[in-house]
């Protein structure tokens, strides 16, 4: 910090005349103020700042003085970066309302993790602590540069879009096609005006069978779903401000191709919102450590935003503790621990596993390997033609020798709802374990794994908004407790010697060694934003975007939707006549369009209706009816192009 004494103050200390600036090295003036003089300048210096005094932390009695550092916690979710990156810290030039400057927030009395509760539209502009090194920059905030002013300008048209004028950010619409009503009308699609009919029509339940599939969380009650529970009145809805939550999301302004980015592939991943994104940069500032056994602050801080976020995930599924949440990698993990521990334990020789035909690889392999290793055998839930489960087989499947039924709430292939609850209850009933694969369902539809009675469920966070590498496991406790552990090492040992080993109660015998505790910490933070939002009014809106992109791919010639279950969530797969899906997928990309093209890990039900491959665009709540508008010109596009002299 740089101290400028005035000629006034000096002359009030008995100083009339400093003369010129004295080099180092020479003998300053006769009249030059000695020490305690200057210590006392300082101090009163010191004192008339902004957010310093005596509950600044400043010991102004040192020689040598330091700006105070970081507020240990804030008092509202911050900002992380600080001003160091442009599209993830505070920018005056895009949000000119906010203030030049924010002072120092005061410290957590109770020294908790911060909560991390996101702004809810528009972006979540960073709001860091003004770090106190500049005093004289507060008092005159005209000598505050501004960034428009400070960004070089660049007239000329730069091989990277993002270093072209700084000045006046380019704000470009979320479709390039200048006029997306004509090509709806173009393409006999429902639009404008003409689309409310549609909406209003889709919401009235005309009979309790017709209420939002993917709202329905039956309450349990001796083991029988109540139907007249599954109706969610239109009240707990509230429309959404897509644009003002597109901006959230930083990303979403990126540009492919030279066209704004249209993000379709989120069943293979989520975007992030700033919050989150801040959430993890605010860790690794201010409360980065390991977690649990050190005495010193920021393992308190860290542990304690760690376990805050085990006890969001909890509230998030309807777990009833968050001792009954496992941090893993991902939903890949979390099967695999299952398989490895309970499944080890439990399945031998001549035991069943069934799965359902729409599963995952994840869901697949896992108990597959265990089949090899234990003489066990693995049965198949057959689907239809649309690609629902077959429910009356299911009945049918399970025996004496069945020990667990494996099946995902939302194939991640075709987008098909399965009926969990009811398959809970067949197995239940005949004394048999079940687990929810809940990595596509957990971003679109509500979930309470008390209300359906799963025995385990998984996901992974980077399905939800939410950082790669975190996932969650949920078991019941007493499953928990009986189940063996699955890795050993360090943070899930209560005792160690070398005769015998005593491992800490669940969930931390299953965390061996350091977690992935920032990631964590970002699962928290997306869950949080989810919850805001509100999961139900998601689950709306989605519901009526992908009714319009079915119908609107429907208009697409020689297109062959894949998946065509009533109860859907998300996903539109499709093959085209005359094109590979890379080729579809490439032509795309040229518009900025992202999809999926592949198997999606998902082989056997995509052979079951004849298929190696599909392309599979797949929604989200920031995603528009504009966005498939595009999406669906560049499909006519190719199908005229194809066949236009056929």
């Amino acid at each position: 910090m740089t101290t400028q004494l005035t000629t006034n103050n000096l002359s009030s200390a008995g100083v009339s005349d400093l003369g010129s600036v004295t080099p180092v090295g020479i003998t300053p003036p006769s009249n030059f103020p000695d020490e305690a003089t200057l210590q006392k300048l300082a101090n009163e210096f010191f004192s008339n700042l902004p957010n310093t005094g005596n509950s600044s932390g400043l010991n102004l009695d040192l020689p040598n003085f330091a700006p105070p550092p970081h507020p240990p916690q804030p008092a509202e979710p911050i900002a992380a970066l600080s001003a160091r990156a442009p599209n993830i810290a505070y920018q005056k030039s895009i949000n000119p309302e906010l203030p030049d400057h924010i002072p120092n927030y005061p410290d957590y009395p109770e020294r908790r993790a911060i909560a991390s509760a996101p702004v809810i539209g528009g972006a979540n502009i960073p709001k860091p602590p003004f770090e106190p090194h500049a005093p004289e920059v507060l008092k005159n905030p005209a000598n505050i540069p501004q960034i428009e002013n400070a960004l070089p300008k660049n007239d000329a048209n730069s091989g990277f879009y993002f270093l072209n004028d700084f000045s006046k950010p380019e704000v470009t619409p979320s479709n390039p096609v200048s006029d997306n009503y004509a090509i709806a009308e173009s393409f006999k699609l429902p639009h404008g005006d003409g689309l409310k009919p549609l909406l209003e029509n889709d919401r009235k339940y005309a009979h309790p069978e017709q209420s939002f599939y993917f709202l329905d969380l039956p309450q349990l009650e001796n083991k029988k779903v109540d139907q007249s529970t599954l109706i969610i009145p239109s009240s707990t809805a509230q429309p959404l401000d897509i644009q003002r939550i597109r901006r959230d999301f930083p990303i979403l302004q990126e540009r492919v191709n030279g066209r704004p980015l249209v993000w379709f592939d989120n069943a293979a991943t989520t975007q992030k919102p700033q919050s989150v994104i801040d959430r993890i940069a605010y860790f690794y500032q201010h409360e980065n450590s390991n977690i649990h056994r050190a005495a010193h602050e920021l393992a308190a801080r860290a542990t304690d935003a760690y376990e805050h976020a085990r006890n969001v995930v909890a509230r998030f599924i309807g777990a009833p503790s968050s001792k009954n949440i496992i941090f893993v990698r991902g939903t890949t993990e979390g099967i695999n621990l299952i398989a490895k521990t309970w499944g080890e334990q439990n399945i031998t020789e001549g035991d069943e596993i069934l799965v359902s035909h729409l599963e995952h690889h994840a869901n697949i392999v896992p108990w597959f390997q265990l089949t090899k290793k234990t003489g066990a055998k693995l049965r198949v839930i057959p689907v239809d033609d649309t690609g629902q489960i077959i429910l009356e087989e299911v009945p049918k499947l399970i025996n004496e020798r069945t020990k667990l039924v494996s099946i995902t709430q939302v194939s991640n292939a075709l987008g098909t709802v399965t009926p969990v609850a009811e398959v809970i209850q067949i197995a239940h009933a005949k004394g048999v374990k079940v687990l929810v694969d809940g990595a596509q369902s957990v971003s679109h539809m509500p979930t309470d794994v008390q209300a359906i009675d799963a025995d385990f469920f998984v996901f992974s966070g980077h399905k939800v908004f939410g950082p790669t590498g975190i996932g969650a496991v949920y078991a019941k406790s007493e499953i928990l407790d009986s189940m063996p552990v699955w890795e050993g090492g360090g943070n899930m040992i209560q005792d160690v010697t070398f005769e015998q080993v005593v491992y800490q109660p669940a969930p931390n015998k299953f965390e061996a060694g350091t977690g992935n505790i920032a990631d964590a910490v970002g699962l928290g933070a997306a869950l949080e934003y989810v919850e805001q939002v509100g999961i139900h009014n998601i689950a709306r809106y989605e519901h009526d975007l992908l009714e319009y992109g079915q119908n609107a791919l429907a208009s697409v010639p020689h297109l062959r939707p894949i998946g065509t279950a009533k109860n859907k969530a998300s996903v539109m797969s499709f093959v085209l006549k005359g094109y590979s899906t890379e080729q579809v997928g490439q032509a795309l990309n040229q518009h900025g369009i992202a999809v999926r093209s592949g198997h999606h890990c998902a082989q056997p039900i995509l052979r079951r209706f004849g298929v190696e491959q599909t392309v599979r665009p797949s929604l989200a709540f920031y995603n528009t009816t504009e966005e498939i508008d595009l999406l669906v010109s560049v499909l006519h596009q190719l199908a005229r192009n194809k066949h236009s002299f056929q």
